[in-house]
């Protein structure tokens, strides 16, 4: 081996093992804020509502999620109403120490949906308030064993599992819009989840047709996501356009889709979300649309890897309602994680 040649190769692995050092040190950084934001939000409370906002790891709890309003699906933890603006300021600390600023943003904008709706149904059967979103801590925030933590609310679930002070994992997680677009009043021409349909429609669009012929499953979108809000989650039909099928600014467009959900990740997490989908293979990821792609249609469309699933439904309110999920099929609630750590505790 040459010189030249020994050296490119010290270099290049010399980035290899820089870049790993790197995703690794990210990666404690954000469980680590994580931890000491649940830190402090906890030590902010009185005993009674830490009595509502703190359960055991183990407990029922952490896997009892669902998108709908309160009043339809009774919640427990403890409500932004509830607390202190100290208190309030520390929940929001540990909602972004989880998220990218625009995940953070996408989620306040959520929450603050509820104005909207208030405005819209003056006369309304359901609460619409902005501060009636609930946040839970699982365990104790360590930097060793799991622990995890999670904010609930009309269209909006998140949940966080650390495993000893590095790994976390981030779903299921469900953001919703209602409405897709507000028509009307001072936010007119808002929409919270527009690159989540935009970037699905300009996929659909720059397929031909052999492509759309695979893609396009139905005329007709269905009325909801088929997963549903179900604590298990196994993989949908393998139906749709696969990736090994596009061209390469197709297969960017896809990656474009998926992007639009892992960014709201803290970057170290949806850094490592990406990987993970890379090596599971990217050609096996499948594409399907359902309804009419004309902007403001009904329409639905899923994205399927071999590991993952993305859900994204806007049917209700005439096309004006979005209900959107990421799903991993084996580390929903942190279920791959913990199974390794329980290997390695075990040896």
């Amino acid at each position: 081996m040459s010189l030249r040649t020994w050296s490119r190769l010290v270099l290049a692995l010399s980035v290899v093992s820089l870049s790993v050092v790197s995703a690794m040190v990210a990666a404690e950084r954000s469980a680590s804020a994580m931890a000491t934001a649940a830190d402090r939000f906890l030590e902010s409370l009185r005993p009674d509502q830490r009595a509502q906002a703190a359960f055991e790891f183990q407990s029922n709890e952490r896997t009892n999620w669902h998108f709908i309003p309160t009043e339809m699906f009774p919640r427990n933890g403890l409500t932004l109403k509830a607390m202190t603006d100290v208190q309030r300021a520390r929940a929001h600390d540990l909602l972004s120490a989880g998220l990218s600023q625009q995940g953070y943003l996408t989620a306040t904008s959520i929450m603050d949906l509820e104005t909207v709706l208030r405005a819209l149904e003056p006369n309304g059967r359901l609460v619409r308030d902005p501060e009636t979103y609930l946040f839970s801590v699982f365990g104790t925030p360590a930097p060793r064993g799991a622990w995890g933590w999670r904010i609930e609310g009309h269209h909006m679930s998140m949940h966080f599992t650390i495993v000893d002070g590095t790994a976390v994992a981030g779903s299921p997680y469900f953001f919703g819009s209602n409405p897709a677009q507000v028509r009307t009043g001072p936010k007119s021409g808002l929409r919270v989840l527009r690159e989540r349909e935009d970037a699905a429609r300009a996929l659909v669009m720059a397929l031909d047709g052999s492509q759309r012929t695979a893609a396009i499953l139905e005329d007709v979108a269905p009325d909801d996501i088929l997963t549903g809000a179900e604590v298990d989650i196994d993989p949908l039909s393998p139906v749709g356009v696969k990736a090994a099928a596009l061209n390469a600014s197709q297969r960017e467009l896809l990656l474009r889709v998926i992007g639009a959900y892992t960014s709201i990740m803290a970057d170290d997490i949806a850094a490592e979300r990406m990987a993970s989908i890379r090596d599971a293979g990217l050609d096996n990821i499948g594409f399907a649309w359902a309804g009419p792609t004309e902007r403001g249609e009904q329409h639905y469309y899923r994205v399927q890897g071999p590991t993952f699933l993305i859900e994204y439904d806007n049917f209700q309110g005439d096309g004006n309602h979005v209900h959107s999920v990421w799903r991993d099929f084996n580390g929903d609630f942190g279920r791959d994680l913990l199974r390794e750590h329980l290997q390695a505790s075990a040896h």
